[in-house]
């Protein structure tokens, strides 16, 4: 295992398009995040977040660049490597929850093992136990449309830690809650970073940014500055 960051940024860019109607979205992002850190990103629109997260996730390559996870150069990988990468360490989470409609909270939790060809009653029991651990585990039978959207967030989040990931990246995951129900979920968020996950979280809430151990700002396609969050306990 390495002793270096969990994950390093070294001059990241990232070009859409070609000649005349290219766009650098990214132009030369420095950032390492140690293991255990709890992340809260931020900036406007167009800064460079979102794209950062994505080349985080595996869900985008840069134009240019280094991005170690673990030590391992990522861009060295290959598509079916970095796929492998993203299932084994990383867990998602986002503004819209993403659930099935018409299926069980249980089913919803059990999709990622499903993927993976997990057999049923062993993703089955480890799909319980996703949604005891947030707490979830009396409402196991209950549709989403049967849920609070606070409890929606939860079994999304099961949904995320049933891989048991290194990682959980969090994308704006209070956006479509009210305020009780956001900080209900922060708080959560905060429990699993103190078991030891860590997590890195989009926001525009600079409430929900206290939460953080670290809040990086993005602007202009570079992160303009770091500062230590509030790390709230109330």
């Amino acid at each position: 295992m390495s002793t270096g960051p969990l994950i390093e940024l070294r001059g990241i860019t990232k070009t859409f398009g070609e000649g005349a109607a290219a766009f650098q979205a990214l132009k030369g992002v420095n950032l390492s995040i140690e293991r255990g850190d709890f992340v809260a990103v931020m900036g406007p629109s167009g800064s460079g977040k979102s794209t950062t997260m994505n080349i985080l996730g595996c869900l985008d390559q840069p134009t240019g660049g280094v991005f170690r996870f673990m030590g391992q150069e990522v861009q060295s990988l290959t598509k079916d490597q970095r796929s492998l990468l993203r299932r084994r360490y990383l867990g998602f989470v986002f503004q819209g929850f993403n659930l099935l409609a018409r299926t069980t909270a249980l089913e919803n939790v059990e999709l990622p093992l499903l993927y993976r060809g997990t057999p049923k009653a062993e993703r089955r029991a480890a799909a319980m136990r996703s949604l005891e651990r947030v707490g979830l585990g009396p409402w196991a039978d209950h549709t989403p449309a049967e849920l609070s959207g606070g409890q929606q967030q939860r079994v999304a989040i099961a949904r995320a830690l049933v891989t048991d990931p290194e990682v959980l990246l969090a994308d704006e995951p209070t956006g479509n809650l009210d305020s009780e129900r956001s900080i209900e979920i922060m708080k959560f968020l905060r429990e699993l970073n103190q078991q030891g996950i860590t997590i890195l979280m989009v926001t525009h809430e600079p409430e929900m940014a206290a939460f953080a151990k670290t809040i990086v700002h993005f602007k202009d396609g570079l992160v303009e500055r770091i500062e230590a969050g509030e790390g709230i306990t109330a």
